[in-house]
């Protein structure tokens, strides 16, 4: 005979334990009148006793002994597997997949990872390095990682780094032989190093504010390259220039290894958001990921 629940089930097995409908009714918070109708209810579904009831106690009957044997160890599975659950939760586990450019891959994802995953063994992380701009839902992405300004409205965005500076940098060779731009109209007689970006759909323009004024050039140069390492080595080895996030040049510029030009066309903006579609059904595994992340200032 089909059971529409298990509630009566579960009833059954705390008064035949408990011997009593007293302390049954107490351990399932519900009255000693609801849980005997509960009872009686279960009885004539089945068409047989399962307690026999004494002014002092309550005992299964052959038939609820034999209900009992059988009901009784498959509860306690059940809530072994509940208290298993339960200590997933408080134990973070699963993969986080999130498409990041290579500098934020490297500045901001990286580091975090270095606190992560040793603590969080069962965390699993994928970093996918792509410069375009993924459809993360439809890729199956937890997250992306992107500029401030290029996060879309939909998106839930959290700040994960600083703000950034742009620099434009050469060595000390090369301006030797070329005279220092002052100006961002300068560029177009340099040898420049343009970087190729499916996120501008082409050769990337190079961008300058100074107060009110916002310059965009698209410089020219012997070399298009479409990764940092490849750019970084080309500028070192005196090639031409090239147009850096800050933090990757600071240690050259630092050392005398190249030379910064323009700096004043040259203001912070936004960092880097982590952003992502919903705050619902994230995993445990995701929001470690994510406060780890999280810049504080």
């Amino acid at each position: 005979m089909a059971i529409e629940n298990f509630n009566n089930l579960a009833a059954f097995v705390a008064v035949a334990q408990a011997r009593s409908f007293t302390r049954a009714a107490a351990q399932l918070g519900i009255s000693q009148s609801a849980l005997s109708q509960t009872m009686k209810g279960l009885e004539a579904r089945l068409g047989m006793r399962l307690l026999t009831r004494s002014t002092r106690s309550v005992f299964p009957t052959e038939a609820g002994e034999r209900l009992l044997s059988t009901l009784a160890p498959r509860f306690e599975e059940i809530e072994q597997e509940i208290g298993a659950l339960s200590a997933l939760r408080d134990k973070p586990a699963g993969t986080v997949r999130i498409t990041a450019g290579e500098h934020p891959a490297i500045s901001i994802l990286q580091p975090a990872l270095k606190r992560i995953l040793p603590a969080y063994p069962d965390i699993h992380v994928e970093i996918i390095v792509d410069y375009g701009l993924v459809d993360i839902v439809a890729q199956g992405f937890d997250a992306g990682v992107r500029l401030g300004e290029q996060v879309a409205k939909d998106m839930i965005a959290v700040r994960i780094g600083p703000d950034m500076r742009m620099a434009v940098v050469g060595t000390p060779d090369y301006f030797e032989s070329h005279e220092r731009p002052t100006s961002p109209q300068d560029l177009t007689g340099h040898n420049c190093i343009n970087i190729r970006l499916p996120t501008y759909g082409g050769v990337y323009v190079w961008e300058f504010e100074q107060g009110d004024r916002e310059l965009r050039v698209r410089v020219e140069g012997q070399l298009v390259v479409n990764n940092a390492v490849v750019r970084m080595a080309s500028v070192l080895d005196g090639l031409g220039l090239a147009y850096m996030p800050e933090d990757q040049v600071i240690d050259h510029l630092d050392s005398g290894r190249l030379i910064r030009v323009l700096d004043d066309w040259c203001p912070p903006f936004s960092g880097y958001h982590l952003y992502y579609p919903s705050r619902r059904h994230a995993s445990p595994a995701f929001g470690v990921a994510l406060e780890a992340l999280r810049y504080r200032s």
